[in-house]
């Protein structure tokens, strides 16, 4: 793979794609671990005397200009960061944008408006990536979390300028590879989240790859369901109910366990101040929904990851937003956090989660990316990774 260590950026323009993809509470961001994560590249090619312009998406606007997902925020809070100013542009191409750029002198950072404003950066459109790389002289991916989409600003670029990993990719696929290659055993992942559908795929990939898989969270109900289970008015995809039984088919020849709930913490909605209680997860009664694993599931499971040498998470195992749904998912975060497995948090929901309860500096890795961390561990093609290759 090519990387910043085959480059001379000296006196040139250098498009970085990073991933600045945060949650905004208004202008406010909530956690800027995304922006943090990109600053060892930036530094190494501004110690280098480039000139940056950084291309990143944020939310999802679908192709039109939403004002609340404009980059003005992240702009102010990159320059706090890199202790230098960042000249937040109007758009993301046009000659305006290419003049000013060109205007500037090594060392001056631009952030580019926001990509998905322009139906063309997730259709890859070919004009489109000709214009985002019209001003530059090199491409630098460094977005990690959007490695596995074929996007303009990922792939298309690429078509037109030398491209390079930048660091954080580096790590994440060097940290990963472990996973991949020389996983020590008993290997155990962790999957939860809301919607099966997002995690059946992976579930496939996985089986040969993993010793036994802990199932939490929405994705749960849809197996339990599929098992027969009366699940009362939990989360269910509908849809998805016959390839979870062949999943589970699957696992079953594989020799690999597959955990669910035993029991779960149910309510009649999902608010702080819903009643709950603890109810058996295979007889949910009607008018109740489950919202989190309930205590013999979470001793089930942290007796698992004790007993694991590698763990994979990805996916909360219930409503962690809102207590007291977040019981489930902080147990395994405590067990995932102390046990002395090679642990590995599969970026997205559950970085946030891990995150938010502190426990970030006792796991192993947090992957910036969910969907990227999977598709690699799954061990996908991933076109914007290839496209670095040597």
């Amino acid at each position: 793979m090519r990387t910043l260590q085959d480059v001379d950026p000296t006196g040139k323009i250098v498009l970085v794609r990073v991933d600045y993809n945060v949650p905004l509470d208004g202008n406010t961001i909530q956690d800027d671990a995304r922006i943090r994560s990109s600053l060892p590249t930036l530094r190494r090619l501004l110690d280098s005397g480039a000139t940056l312009v950084l291309a990143t998406h944020l939310g999802r606007p679908d192709g039109r200009t939403v004002e609340a997902l404009r980059l003005d925020p992240v702009s102010s809070r990159l320059a706090e960061l890199l202790g230098r100013p960042v000249e937040k542009l109007p758009d993301c191409v046009g000659e305006s944008v290419s003049s000013r750029i060109r205007d500037g002198d090594p060392g001056d950072v631009f952030l580019l408006e926001n990509v998905r404003f322009h139906a063309g950066e997730e259709a890859n459109d070919p004009h489109f990536s000709e214009a985002l790389a019209a001003s530059a002289d090199l491409f630098v991916n460094d977005a990690f979390a959007t490695i596995h989409r074929a996007h303009a600003s990922t792939l298309g670029v690429t078509e037109h300028l030398p491209s390079f990993a930048g660091l954080l990719v580096q790590r994440e696929l060097e940290t990963l590879s472990r996973l991949v290659e020389r996983p020590e055993r008993p290997y155990v992942a962790i999957v939860g989240g809301k919607k099966a559908s997002s995690k059946l795929g992976p579930l496939r990939d996985l089986i040969p790859r993993v010793d036994a898989i802990l199932i939490g969270g929405g994705v749960a109900f849809t197996f339990l369901r599929a098992m027969g289970a009366s699940i009362g008015d939990s989360v269910v995809q509908a849809d998805a109910l016959d390839e979870a039984v062949e999943i589970a088919r699957l696992a079953e020849e594989a020799g690999v366990e597959i955990l669910l709930p035993v029991d779960a913490i149910v309510a009649s909605d999902l608010s702080p101040d819903a009643k709950t209680k603890t109810a058996d997860a295979r007889a949910i009664p009607e008018g109740l929904a489950g919202f989190d694993i309930g205590p013999a599931t979470i001793g089930a499971f942290a007796e698992r990851i004790a007993a694991a040498k590698t763990l994979v998470w990805t996916g909360p195992m219930g409503a962690f937003e809102v207590a007291p749904f977040d019981e489930g998912t902080l147990a395994v975060a405590r067990a995932v956090a102390a046990s002395a497995a090679f642990s590995v948090i599969g970026g997205g929901e559950t970085g946030e989660a891990i995150a938010r309860f502190g426990l970030a500096d006792e796991v192993s890795y947090v992957s910036t990316g969910g969907g990227a961390c999977l598709a690699v561990l799954r061990g996908k093609q991933l076109p914007a990774l290839e496209a670095l290759r040597r």
